[in-house]
């Protein structure tokens, strides 16, 4: 059975029949058998030494973060259980949280690959929700301060004479393996840890399809032109809220006129290079491919296994 991608195990209910109802999720947050998942600067608790695994926390653990309006987000329903978020960046030093047997509070990144895929696709989940309350606290229409509304899934501006909703986006980034015959196309942004190369990737646009999104991108980063776009396969990517959506395209032609300014280098690689760096993913050797928990990574070994 092939290992689902990080971030998309998310097992939660998300009983959006229920987000508006205030008094429903005041008497579910105080339940005994609800869990809470406090966040600090968007690190995650984390129990470490028996997994690891996410720290849930009860009721009394977070009441007093919750009673002075830190940002309370419900996740869902899972295992009979209910299942919040919460933001307790308040907390001055991380390193002594209120109770000694909490864990530590640790980066999504470099955690989620260790961790079940249900809890990977949970912080996924409470990581993007936080972030984005984190950068919508004034109005985009008048500059007022905005109110967290629907358990977290949406703001309201607190100007009445305004009154505009605001909701939580997720951002669509094409991510493709470009291959001709043997070979595939891979680069290297100049943001990349040195000697890691990776699918290319983009945003799609306003009014684009996922198929003009992919043709666009590798013709503007490398003049190669593409054909056909097939699904692969999607991931959440919390960094801040964006969904990779993972396809594969066939080459038109060959020469490769690099952009500078979008990628500092891209090439052809054989299979047997191909190989190479995935076995060299996750080290610091170089040239090698993205870790495996990117689906850049699962993409290129699902060519490899292909060929």
């Amino acid at each position: 059975m092939t290992k689902p991608l990080v971030f998309t195990g998310n097992r939660f209910d998300r009983a959006a029949q229920h987000r508006a109802d205030a008094k429903w999720m005041a008497e579910k947050q105080k339940q005994p058998s609800t869990r809470y998942l406090p966040l600090h600067n968007l690190k995650a608790l984390i129990n470490v030494p028996d997994g690891p695994s996410i720290d849930w926390r009860g009721y009394a653990d977070v009441k007093e973060f919750i009673e002075a309006g830190a940002t309370l987000i419900f996740l869902g329903i899972a295992d009979f259980s209910y299942h919040f978020a919460v933001d307790v960046s308040d907390i001055e030093n991380p390193k002594q949280p209120p109770n000694s047997d909490w864990g530590k509070f640790i980066d999504v990144r470099s955690i989620s690959a260790q961790l079940r895929p249900g809890e990977a696709g949970a912080l996924a989940q409470a990581r993007s929700m936080i972030s984005w309350h984190d950068n919508h606290q004034f109005c985009a229409v008048c500059g007022n301060q905005t109110i967290l509304k629907e358990s977290g899934y949406s703001r309201k501006c607190s100007n009445d004479a305004c009154g505009a909703s605001h909701f939580p986006r997720t951002d669509p980034v094409a991510i493709m393996m470009v291959t001709k015959g043997d070979k595939c196309l891979m680069g290297r942004g100049h943001n990349f840890p040195k000697g890691q190369y990776s699918c290319l990737a983009g945003f799609i646009e306003p009014g684009e399809t996922i198929e003009q999104g992919v043709r666009r991108e590798v013709f503007e980063e490398t003049a190669i032109k593409t054909g056909d776009v097939t699904y692969h396969s999607s991931q959440p990517w919390p960094y801040p809220s964006s969904l990779m959506i993972g396809c594969f395209t066939e080459a038109l032609n060959e020469e490769i006129i690099l952009d500078p300014v979008e990628l500092e280098d891209a090439r052809w690689f054989s299979r047997e290079e191909v190989r190479e760096l995935l076995r060299k993913a996750g080290t610091l050797e170089s040239p090698r491919a993205s870790p495996p928990l990117a689906i850049a990574h699962q993409l290129a070994l699902a060519w490899l296994n292909e060929g």
